[in-house]
């Protein structure tokens, strides 16, 4: 047996370092941050919805997507409905996690973007939006004719990919802004959880290269 590499085993890598990632800041939200309360009159527990809703809700629903696309056991026409949907609850969430970033930006009477952070998650939502109507309505309704979808395939998953890695990206920053105030546990705990965001990313874009199954 040739010792080649599948889909299904990159993704099963993604898996556990998403669900690392998800514990991690989860610790750091409800321990260090106190919770997330998006309708609270303490701005830090509104601010804490946004890396949790942006990191649980948006980058690893995005890249349970990408990788339900190829790995889950099913028919295409299964794989393309879990993809569309996952999608779909990504966008919605990652639209709450904005919104609960204007939110405390507002009430806590900070300018709204000026960062580099800020910039990317926004391109990054809004490139993410237009992905996704293109897709609904290329691949699902009415849908393109058969030649014309085999030809936007390729296209299609090069930019989902990309706009993936540029949400990895985002997080990235917003993570560096957010740092821990100095050298501690803090800190340490946000840099391993953007290192495990970072490799998640990388195994979900190592899985969509691979075939489904070893040869």
């Amino acid at each position: 047996m040739a010792l080649v590499a599948s889909a299904s085993q990159f993704s099963a890598v993604a898996h556990v370092l998403g669900l690392t990632a998800a514990i991690l800041v989860i610790v750091w939200v409800v321990h260090y941050g106190g919770g997330a309360d998006l309708n609270s009159d303490n701005t830090d527990l509104i601010f804490n919805v946004h890396p949790l809703v942006m990191t649980l809700g948006f980058i690893l629903v995005i890249g349970e997507a990408i990788m339900a696309y190829n790995t889950v056991p099913s028919r295409k026409t299964v794989q393309k409905s879990i993809h569309m949907l996952l999608h779909l609850l990504a966008l919605g969430l990652g639209v709450l996690g904005i919104y609960a970033a204007f939110k405390f930006h507002n009430e806590s009477q900070i300018p709204n973007m000026y960062t580099l952070h800020s910039w990317l998650g926004i391109c990054t939502i809004c490139l993410f939006g237009l992905q996704w109507i293109f897709g609904f309505f290329s691949f699902w309704f009415p849908g393109a004719p058969p030649m014309t979808r085999t030809m936007l395939v390729p296209l299609h998953a090069t930019a989902g990919l990309a706009i993936f890695l540029m949400a990895i990206c985002t997080a990235e920053t917003g993570l560096m802004e957010k740092g821990g105030g100095g050298p501690g546990a803090e800190t340490r705990l946000i840099n391993f959880a953007g290192l495990m965001i970072l490799l998640f990313g990388l195994f979900v874009s190592l899985s969509t290269a691979l075939p489904r199954i070893m040869s």
